[in-house]
């Protein structure tokens, strides 16, 4: 070593890795704790930030809607409905085409027939984005996205057929 501390060429010098006491991380990695695996991962989550993932729209208390609001779910009622989803093929399939009326029409007609509906997604650039948009467009309950696949719930206004349980 030098006198500057510095090691000399051909001296061992210990690694500078993780554990060492001279490791500092990345500018601007610190601040970044919504990221990833920590505990704080779902603070970013959009489904954090509003009741069953659905964004407030302005459009639920218009009384020239057609179709009634989204039920509130809770999270024991949601975690139900996606193992009863479980064992379901998708009704509604979007292409590159989108979210165009002729597949609102055709997820209207399915959660009229089937109350709880899966939807499959062709590699959507942001997943739950198109999620919440098929929510708020067919007036049903974000379930949950799996993969490329969104589960949507609309129950029948007159006679359910999906019995929810309840909260104890």
């Amino acid at each position: 070593m030098n006198s500057a501390g510095v090691p000399a060429r051909g001296d061992t010098a210990t690694p500078c890795t993780r554990r060492s006491p001279s490791f500092s991380p990345p500018a601007g990695r610190s601040s970044q704790l919504g990221y990833g695996r920590g505990p704080n991962r779902l603070l970013d989550s959009p489904f954090r930030e509003t009741e069953n993932g659905v964004p407030p729209d302005a459009s639920r208390d218009d009384p020239a809607r057609s179709q009634p609001a989204a039920p509130i779910l809770s999270g024991a009622a949601r975690r139900h409905l996606r193992g009863l989803a479980h064992s379901r093929k998708p009704h509604v399939m979007i292409g590159e085409g989108g979210l165009s009326p002729a597949v609102l029409q055709a997820l209207d007609a399915a959660l009229t027939a089937h109350e709880l509906v899966k939807v499959r997604l062709r590699q959507p650039e942001d997943k739950r984005a198109a999620a919440r948009d098929l929510a708020t467009a067919s007036g049903a309950a974000l379930c949950g996205v799996v993969g490329h696949t969104v589960i949507l719930y609309r129950p029948d206004p007159e006679s359910p057929r999906i019995e929810l349980p309840e909260r104890s």
